[in-house]
């Protein structure tokens, strides 16, 4: 990529644009790798698309910082519980404006609710329409006895103006839940007015889990957060502050978000200045960058997110078959279905090379696909090690001996540009093959959205990717890898286990934090006797970005998605 093609036009006024290399003091640029998905924040399932979207748009209530313990008002000033937990009632910020110039209103609220609840589908979050209908996904059966009274009468309006949420059941969960961008709200009449549903039963109908990655108030967001959508193309978005924002202008007027894969172009660009922060940069990198004059490092930060290889049980992609024999050409679609071939993997895996090398000695292995900080953790379920032997033994029991008796050729996938994961499935590439001449891994990189689409369709064989919190709770982590029926990747695992459904389903039904612990160690230890997916050590996180952008250490938390850890209106220069 040539230097000139990195920095953006900024619109700043009546149809005018400011050119610059240098980042002026006006003005935040983050470079990222991977590109987005969606702006509407229904459909938003991928920290790439969250960055934009939880600065322009706000839900009722959150996070900050790194208190992860206790909520706090957004568009929500007060709330409480009543009905035996069934029942929710929030009473709503006043004189809220919409970057429209319209105010917020309980009905805007409402419908944002029951837009979400109507369109959501496999592949957009589904944990609110969990809480509120009793189920996650629409199917047949939830199609055929689902009235539109019952989509309604989740969420209302009261004679007083706030927001009613009724749920079939108590959730320990859903305030928590409530939290996370999907949930933010959006003008009805504007969203109405760009041909989206209606609002009423008249169609609701044909709205029923439709493909809204693109829709239209993706191209035209319209929010109620500290920034607004200006403009976005393949390459960046760009953002501007809203000066109505019910709390305050933001210091900073404008915001670039520039899509850089290449580490070398990033790295080049945070020590000239011409960058304000850079993302996925590893540890072993981080020499090109510290010391440098005016770059600094936000070191030591938890992670909050899990990371693992995940191995499709039923794969439905028949290119990524080969031969779809185990002949040495290919391998069948439920190749990974063998539980010798998922345990052979995992101890063809070497994660103390990924601590040394990659993270250079700042690094945990876990025991869970979950925070080690979280509710149910447990530190004495066993880990698989890196033991060639046990791999071999597993690879030669697998299908009968055929696996090692005639090979096979396998993809592993990763998005390109995170070295990172392109380094972890080097390692699984190197060590399995040199297992055995027959053994053929092919190590693949490709753009962030079609990795995600692929994977969730159940197209792709194997990659490396991973899980950050949408909110501070277990069962966000352990329900997204493990239940077959709600899970957001089962796509990706096509792993069934009714048993791993019933525990899951018993922890997030109780409120009992010693039941909720013991069930937790219990999903956590059927997790190491499966092995649906292998799990990958966790990285201590850092930051580098350039010392004259203030905030970030202070309001750095592990729930955002941008590449700065926290919302741009927290930061100046």
């Amino acid at each position: 990529m040539k230097k000139k093609a990195l920095y953006s036009t900024l619109a700043v006024g009546f149809g005018t644009m400011l050119a610059f290399a240098a980042v002026p003091n006006n003005t935040l640029i983050s470079m990222v790798i991977g590109d987005i998905t969606t702006l509407d924040p229904s459909q938003a399932y991928d920290t790439a698309s969250g960055e934009g979207i939880e600065n322009m748009y706000e839900t009722l209530l959150g996070y900050e910082g790194r208190d992860l313990a206790n909520l706090k008002p957004s568009l929500a000033t007060a709330w409480k519980f009543s009905n035996s937990g069934k029942t929710l009632t929030f009473t709503l910020r006043k004189n809220v404006k919409f970057h429209s110039g319209a105010t917020m209103t309980c009905d805007d609220v409402e419908y944002s609710f029951e837009r979400h609840l109507i369109t959501h589908d496999t592949e957009a979050y589904p944990y609110v329409s969990d809480t509120l209908l009793g189920f996650s996904y629409w199917d047949d059966a939830t199609k055929a006895s689902t009235s539109f009274a019952t989509i309604n009468k989740a969420a209302e309006c009261n004679a007083q103006g706030q927001l009613v949420l009724t749920m079939p059941k108590k959730d320990p969960t859903a305030l928590a839940k409530l939290s996370y961008l999907a949930m933010s709200v959006v003008e009805k009449k504007y969203t109405v007015g760009l041909g989206e549903w209606s609002g009423t039963e008249t169609d609701w109908k044909n709205w029923i889990a439709k493909d809204m990655a693109n829709s239209a108030l993706s191209q035209k967001p319209n929010g109620t957060g500290a920034y607004r959508f200006v403009s976005r193309n393949a390459t960046q978005q760009v953002f501007k502050h809203f000066p109505e924002y019910w709390g305050g202008a933001a210091k900073i007027e404008n915001v670039v978000v520039q899509k850089v894969d290449e580490l070398a172009t990033r790295v080049l660009a945070l020590n000239k200045g011409d960058t304000d922060i850079m993302s996925v940069i590893t540890r072993a990198n981080l020499a090109q960058v510290q010391g440098q004059p005016g770059v600094k490092v936000l070191d030591d930060l938890p992670s909050s997110a899990s990371e693992v290889y995940f191995m499709n049980q039923n794969i439905k992609e028949p290119k990524e078959l080969g031969s779809a024999k185990l002949d040495g050409k290919g391998i069948p679609a439920n190749f990974y279905s063998d539980i010798n071939i998922r345990k052979a993997f995992a101890h063809a895996f070497d994660a103390n090379i990924v601590i040394s090398k990659i993270f250079l000695n700042k690094g945990e292995i876990r025991t869970m696909a979950m925070p080690s900080t979280y509710l149910g953790y447990d530190k004495k379920i066993p880990v698989y090690t890196y033991d060639a032997e046990k791999a071999i033994g597993f690879f030669k029991k697998a299908f009968g001996g055929q696996v090692w008796t005639n090979g096979f050729e396998v993809n592993i996938y990763f998005n390109t540009g995170n070295v990172r994961r392109q380094t972890i499935a080097e390692i699984f590439k190197s060590n399995v093959e040199k297992l055995n001449p027959k053994f053929k891994v092919k190590v693949v990189g490709i753009a962030f959205s079609e990795l995600l689409s692929k994977a969730d369709e159940g197209k792709l064989s194997s990659l490396v990717g991973s899980w950050a919190a949408d909110y501070p709770d277990s069962d966000n982590f352990l329900r997204a890898f493990y239940h077959s029926d709600d899970g957001a990747f089962k796509g990706r695992l096509s792993y069934v286990d009714p048993t791993m459904n019933k525990l899951l389903d018993q922890a997030k039904s109780t409120d009992t934090v010693a039941a909720r612990v013991t069930l937790y160690s219990a999903i956590g230890r059927r997790a190491y006797d499966q092995v649906p997916a292998v799990l990958m050590p966790a990285a201590v996180g850092f930051l580098t970005y350039r010392d004259n952008v203030k905030g970030l250490a202070e309001n750095w938390s592990p729930l955002a998605s941008g590449s700065f850890g926290t919302l741009w209106k927290n930061l100046s220069k």
